[in-house]
C-alpha cells in the first residue's frame, strides 16, 4: 500500500531540521530531535547539506529505519532543501521513495565514496603484503557498503545500478524535477 502524496502544507513545521556538514554534531542534534518527535502521525525530517561523513549518514539512516519499524503509526518523511549532496543522498536512501520530497530547485549529488590514503611499505616482505591486502579489503568493503546504499536509493525507480555506477564516479548532479521524473523521490514541493 502506497502512502498518500503530501502537500506543501504538510511540510510547514518540520520536526527535525538539519543543515550543514553531516558529522557527529549533526547526528547528536538529529538524535535529540528524533527522541522528542511525535510517535504517531507525520514527522518531517528536513535536510540541506553539501555532504560529509557517509558513515554518520548511514547511522542516522539506520535510526530512521529502526524508528519506522518501532513506531508503525508514525510516518517519517524526508524533505531535501537547496542541496542534498553526497552523504545527504546516502541519508535520503533510508527513506522509502514515497517518503522522499525535494523543494523546487534542490539539487541532488550522488558520487562514489572517496578515499585518500598513503601506503607506507617498510619491513619484511610478508608484512608489506599484509598492509596492501588490508587496504584492498578496506576498499572492497567500502564499495560493498556504498553499493548497498545505491541499491536503496534507486529501489523502485527508473535508474539502474549500471547507470548509477557509470555516473557516480563523475559526481552525478540532478535537479529535483529530474529526480522525480526518474522515480527517486515522490514529489517536488
Amino acid at each position: 500500500m502506497t502512502a498518500p502524496l503530501l502537500s506543501p502544507k504538510d511540510f510547514e513545521f518540520p520536526a527535525i531540521m538539519l543543515s550543514g556538514v553531516v558529522d557527529h554534531g549533526m547526528y547528536l542534534h538529529f538524535k535529540n530531535c528524533l527522541s522528542t518527535a511525535p510517535q504517531q502521525g507525520l514527522v518531517v525530517v528536513e535536510l540541506s547539506t553539501l555532504g560529509g561523513d557517509p558513515e554518520i549518514a548511514r547511522l542516522m539512516g539506520e535510526d530512521i529505519r529502526f524508528h519506522s519499524e518501532l513506531y508503525p503509526d508514525r510516518r517519517l518523511v524526508f524533505m531535501g532543501r537547496t542541496a542534498v549532496y553526497s552523504a545527504g543522498a546516502t541519508f535520503m536512501s533510508f527513506f522509502a521513495t514515497e517518503n522522499r520530497y525535494l523543494t523546487r530547485g534542490t539539487r541532488l549529488m550522488i558520487h562514489e565514496r572517496v578515499i585518500t590514503k598513503n601506503i607506507q611499505l617498510a619491513g619484511p616482505l610478508s608484512t608489506c603484503i599484509a598492509t596492501l591486502k588490508a587496504t584492498l579489503n578496506e576498499i572492497e568493503s567500502s564499495i560493498a557498503i556504498q553499493n548497498e546504499g545505491f541499491a536503496n536509493l534507486i529501489l523502485g525507480s527508473q535508474v539502474t545500478m549500471e547507470q548509477l555506477l557509470q555516473r557516480a564516479p563523475e559526481n552525478w548532479y540532478m535537479e529535483a524535477n529530474e529526480a522525480q521524473a526518474l522515480g527517486l523521490i515522490a514529489a517536488v514541493l
